[in-house]
């Protein structure tokens, strides 16, 4: 019987992604207004340059790319970028379309919810308070609250003792095979693999099931209580 189920947060419930692709064109856009000489496309492309190597969370993005582009520091150029960024992104993340009605379905049936993120807490919290998601959610586990990033079961572990149920009893749905679906099966979880949010074009996801929109968890929920995988 399932008991709860955990979702990844990032291109799971909301389309992180794009809302960071608009975001920083938006950031972007403002620097050049308030003066900076450059191509934008160009400083688009390094800024995602810098995100993959230092990692989609690194605060002080803009300040490298001024600094590379325009020769020093510039704190007019700064403040533009991140009042044009923090603009754009509070437009942009909205919830993958169904979630919320997907999220009170499954409260209904009395399984518990909850999130396991590798952001940063704070800027985990901001996404689920921004999006009205807070309530919704008996535990929260990011990465400063374990400490390790998944596949490590340290994660899952926390999640599931806090909702008190057992692997076996619980699901998780995510978008990245490696860290998602490989880190919740070694634990003996049920593992569903989010279709909707894989920017990668996983072809070998090695979830138990796959779900081409949020609400198809509610079939995969009905047929694991019927015993089919």
């Amino acid at each position: 019987m399932i008991k709860a189920i955990i979702f990844d947060l990032d291109n799971t419930l909301v389309d992180f992604s794009g809302l960071k692709q608009r975001a920083v064109r938006g950031g972007v856009a403002g620097m050049l207004e308030a003066g900076l000489q450059a191509d934008g496309d160009a400083v688009y492309r390094r800024i995602f340059e810098i995100y993959e190597e230092k990692g989609w969370e690194y605060q002080t993005v803009f300040d490298d790319v001024i600094l590379e582009f325009h020769g020093k520091p510039s704190h007019k150029f700064l403040a533009a970028a991140i009042i044009a960024y923090k603009k754009s992104r509070e437009a942009s993340l909205v919830p993958y379309p169904g979630v919320y009605a997907t999220l009170i379905n499954l409260m209904k049936r009395g399984i518990k919810l909850g999130v396991v993120s590798d952001a940063p807490g704070r800027e985990a919290w901001l996404r689920l308070y921004q999006l009205n998601f807070h309530h919704l959610f008996d535990v929260v586990v990011t990465h400063s609250d374990s400490g390790e990033f998944k596949p490590s079961p340290k994660p899952f572990m926390l999640a599931l003792d806090k909702l008190g149920v057992r692997p076996e009893e619980s699901i998780m749905v995510g978008d990245w095979p490696e860290r998602d679906m490989i880190g919740a099966k070694n634990i003996g979880m049920t593992t569903v693999f989010a279709r909707y949010g894989d920017i990668f074009n996983t072809r070998h996801h090695g979830g138990d099931f796959e779900i081409a929109r949020v609400s198809d968890i509610l079939r995969v929920v009905d047929q694991l209580s019927k015993g089919h995988i």
